[in-house]
């Protein structure tokens, strides 16, 4: 009798010790699938004469992480569906050409293929009680309704500064807060046309910066020269003239002169012509380098446009160019979640030679 009880225990300590390893193995597969990243990589593929090569497959395609070869684990071809975020910068020298902007961004819509999704941001003044301040707002959220696009677009306004940072940090927390569905995964792209020269935004470049970089968001620009109408009219009487704003003065100077002790000043009217044609360079050449490096680190492409004339021709070079995308996705095979940075390299076979790529840079591992 006590033999068989023994029995009878031996079995249910068994039984309690395979059903604990079920579930630790269970727990285990949790959280790789948890952890686990897949990078997504969007891609251009380019022959020598700058013309895109289409009806490439997965095995043209060879990747690396910190120069380790990486197992491509997702392959989505050209035809397949893009979301976009469409920037609309009307603030400045713009506001005079509002009705051009409105049609060069319904061609650069009309010109997407079906499936493509699309979300505008624009900008606006609101008012309160003591003054007029510009504000960035998302028009609509992600969609290829087509007509309700034409609509909103017609509904977009002027606003007298340009918070060109927070309209980034929207692009990211607004339009693409939500994972993308298996169809748009790395196929994410912002779309904008402005100066890039930022006046009143709350938000920072360097917060924009990671956050793109995070979110894996291909950047391109429709880059407009504004600059010679904006120091036509920066000169002399400072009552009449257009003036930078606070926060233009503070980047500058911490910028180009962040250990110096040269003289600073806030106020615009204590500014000699000089001194503002110099603060205006160097905040062109700010948004010119910013520009630059969201194209670049995320496959992109800086479009620059002498007026707003031309626009319309750089949102077609968009539309083409997105139209012919690859994107690739792995799970790195270094899972430590260490918050490095990782270099992504891709390599071309079976192409014909002078062929080019475009493609993400790189990417910050996540951090426990």
């Amino acid at each position: 009798m006590k033999a068989a009880r023994f029995v009878l225990l031996l079995i249910y300590i068994s039984g309690f010790i395979v059903n604990l390893s079920a579930q630790t193995d269970e727990k285990d597969d949790d959280v790789i699938r948890v952890e686990t990243q897949l990078v997504d990589v969007p891609i251009v593929v380019t022959d020598k004469a700058a013309k895109p090569i289409l009806n490439l497959k997965r095995n043209n395609f060879i990747i690396y992480e910190d120069g380790k070869l990486q197992e491509i684990s997702e392959f989505a071809a050209t035809n397949a569906p893009f979301e976009v975020a469409l920037l609309l910068d009307t603030s400045g020298s713009t506001r005079s050409d509002l009705t051009l902007i409105q049609r060069a961004a319904a061609n650069f819509i009309a010109s997407l293929r079906p499936g493509d999704k699309v979300s505008v941001i624009s900008y606006k003044t609101e008012r309160d009680s003591t003054q007029a301040f510009a504000v960035s707002e998302v028009l609509s959220g992600l969609t290829d309704d087509r007509e309700k696009l034409k609509n909103l677009l017609d509904s977009v306004k002027t606003s007298n500064g340009t918070p060109y940072y927070d309209s980034l940090l929207q692009v990211v927390e607004k339009v693409f807060d939500k994972p993308a569905k298996d169809d748009f995964r790395g196929r994410r792209a912002l779309v904008a046309l402005t100066d890039g020269v930022d006046s009143v935004s709350a938000a920072e470049f360097g917060e924009v910066k990671e956050k793109f970089e995070k979110a894996g968001i291909t950047s391109y620009f429709i880059q407009v020269n504004t600059r010679e109408f904006f120091e036509e009219n920066l000169l002399g009487d400072c009552r009449i003239a257009i003036r930078f704003s606070t926060a233009q003065i503070r980047r500058y100077y911490r910028t180009y002169y962040p250990k110096s002790n040269v003289e600073k000043t806030l106020n615009f009217c204590a500014l000699g012509d000089f001194e503002r044609l110099a603060i205006s360079k160097g905040l062109y050449d700010l948004a010119d380098k910013q520009m630059q490096d969201l194209a670049k680190l995320s496959g992109g492409k800086v479009f620059p446009v002498a007026d707003l004339s031309e626009a319309r021709n750089a949102f077609k070079a968009v539309a083409d160019e997105i139209g012919t995308k690859y994107s690739l996705g792995y799970y790195p095979s270094n899972e430590k979640r260490d918050g490095t940075y990782r270099k992504i390299k891709i390599e071309l076979k079976g192409v014909p030679t002078g062929s080019q790529i475009r493609a993400r840079e790189g990417y910050t591992a996540p951090t426990n």
